[in-house]
């Protein structure tokens, strides 16, 4: 005890260890536990990480982040609506979100632009000036899951044939999946891939 004031010098010590101890409990289990109940509540499918299953009922991925669609080969798989390119690691790998951080005018990406144009031009069979613009960009992410309505339709086509389909019964599919903002707030129309091509295995 302190002979001056008669008390432990280990009051002050002991009473930030309780509260030290009480906010851990209130903010490190109490208040995640009821943020998790409430999601949970409130958006069960946000919450649960917004999983998309297949015709069976197998989990085939997240909404929210993008995966690729190849052949053994590594070349794009036509039976399937692809993605934007991806910068993530060496492609749409969760592990590694990010951009390659070229800017504009860098001579590297103008290159890896024209190429892409020049690869998807030729996968859908159009001119390399109907490709639009995010099918040749990647996003900032690498993991964007969205890609443009008009990306959507310029594949229609060669989906429909590779699965045997009438091509408006794809584009039906595409139209039913493209998610628009709502009125009161600004954004693009958007469709996701991996629920798209999730909605083509259901339907096959």
């Amino acid at each position: 005890m302190s002979p001056a004031t008669g008390r432990s010098p280990f009051g002050p010590l002991s009473t930030a260890l309780r509260l030290l101890l009480i906010m851990t409990v209130l903010l490190g289990v109490v208040y995640p536990l009821a943020m998790v109940g409430v999601g949970r509540l409130v958006a069960p499918a946000q919450a649960a990480g917004s999983l998309v299953l297949d015709g069976s009922g197998q989990v085939v991925g997240s909404a929210l982040i993008d995966q690729a669609y190849l052949l053994p080969d590594g070349s794009p798989d036509p039976r399937y609506f692809q993605s934007r390119p991806s910068a993530a690691g060496d492609g749409y790998d969760a592990m590694s979100s990010g951009g390659s951080n070229l800017g504009p005018i860098n001579p590297e990406l103008v290159e890896a632009i024209r190429e892409r144009r020049a690869a998807v031009a030729a996968f859908e069979g159009v001119a390399p000036g109907l490709v639009p613009a995010d099918a040749v960009t990647a996003s900032a992410s690498g993991l964007d899951p969205d890609i443009s309505p008009a990306y959507a339709a310029l594949q229609v086509a060669r989906v429909a044939r590779e699965r045997g389909l009438a091509e408006g019964e794809v584009r039906a599919l595409v139209e039913a999946a493209t998610e628009r903002p709502w009125v009161v707030l600004p954004g693009q129309a958007r469709v996701n891939v991996l629920r798209l091509n999730a909605t083509l295995e259901a339907a096959r």
